[in-house]
């Protein structure tokens, strides 16, 4: 038996809200106002339907049109499925919001950056659910197990595959407390500063002779050298006073700004590479992970300090 459920049988569905506007406003001008559209654009739209259904739909009454008998017993129906169509996809957002938004970060960009700011994101975005997870050895992106990521490329990701949007450089800052600035005997070029304890996350391991190379020393093997797992253990060890760390982007924003930490020597060097938001290509547009986006986005814009 052969279904009448044929969509071919349909006028096209961007007519029918021309339709829909025109009988509801009894005015051409006002329905193409509303759509943004032009008067003419309308009048085509309603032109196609008349002849798909081979009726007219509407009366010139002066300036304005009156919809015919045939107009006014359309009307119900073509209502009743917009209706029904924004039913639905109300449907599917309350939907999308329920399901939890899943975020990957690293260990120091949660503690030091991230996690501080979800509270606000979920305030200003009622209905949205987060879960925050984080990787301390795998930099890349699992896209199995994460909607969006906040992580460091040191290349720009496939454009073709994912959606990336950069936020922050890579720069590396040594920074200590001040007390053991005071102990060092103050502030110091890069050649003093590789004598003091230097502490080191092994998963950046060359990121200290890259920055002594971009202050125009090399960096010597016997330099005091303390490896660590995380650049959030190697942040706390320079806020107790025992040593230099290298911060890789914005995580030691707040401590600098409060005073916890200084920058021993004004030397910044830029990496290769950057900080980021990235998911896959057909998830940019799923409503959690935009809200997401644009909200982390207009966060860093707007220089919002770190709560932390």
């Amino acid at each position: 038996m052969r279904s009448r459920f044929n969509l071919r049988d349909l006028p096209p569905l961007k007519a029918l809200r021309g339709f829909e506007a025109a009988t509801r406003h009894q005015s051409i001008r006002d329905a193409a106002a509303e759509l943004c559209l032009t008067p003419p654009a309308i009048n085509h739209q309603l032109q196609i339907i008349e002849q798909a259904l081979g009726v007219r739909l509407f009366a010139q009454d002066g300036r304005h049109v009156v919809s015919t008998e045939e107009g006014r017993l359309f009307y119900p129906y073509v209502r009743a499925a917009f209706e029904s169509l924004m039913e639905g996809a109300e449907a599917v957002r309350r939907h999308a919001l329920d399901t939890p938004l899943r975020v990957q970060t690293y260990v120091t960009a949660s503690i030091r950056w991230l996690a501080p700011r979800v509270p606000q994101f979920l305030a200003d975005n009622p209905g949205i659910t987060l879960s925050l997870t984080t990787c301390a050895v795998d930099w890349t992106f699992d896209e199995a197990h994460a909607d969006v990521g906040l992580v460091y490329c040191a290349e720009t990701p496939d454009p073709e595959r994912y959606h990336w949007v950069p936020l922050f450089d890579y720069t590396l800052d040594p920074v200590c407390s001040p007390a053991f600035l005071e102990r060092a005997g103050g502030q110091m070029d890069a050649a003093m500063l590789m004598h003091q304890p230097l502490v080191a996350n092994y998963t950046e391991a060359n990121n200290w002779a890259r920055w002594f190379a971009a202050a125009g020393v090399a960096f010597a093997g016997q330099a005091p050298y303390l490896m660590v797992d995380t650049l959030a253990v190697a942040l706390e060890m320079a806020l107790a006073g025992r040593g230099v760390a290298l911060v890789n982007g914005p995580f030691a924003d707040a401590d600098l700004a409060a005073g916890r930490l200084v920058r021993p020597v004004d030397h910044t060097a830029i990496a290769p590479g950057g900080w980021g938001l990235i998911c896959r290509q057909p998830m940019k547009d799923k409503l959690p992970v935009r809200l997401f986006i644009d909200w982390v986005t207009a966060d860093v814009a707007g220089g919002v300090a770190d709560s932390a």
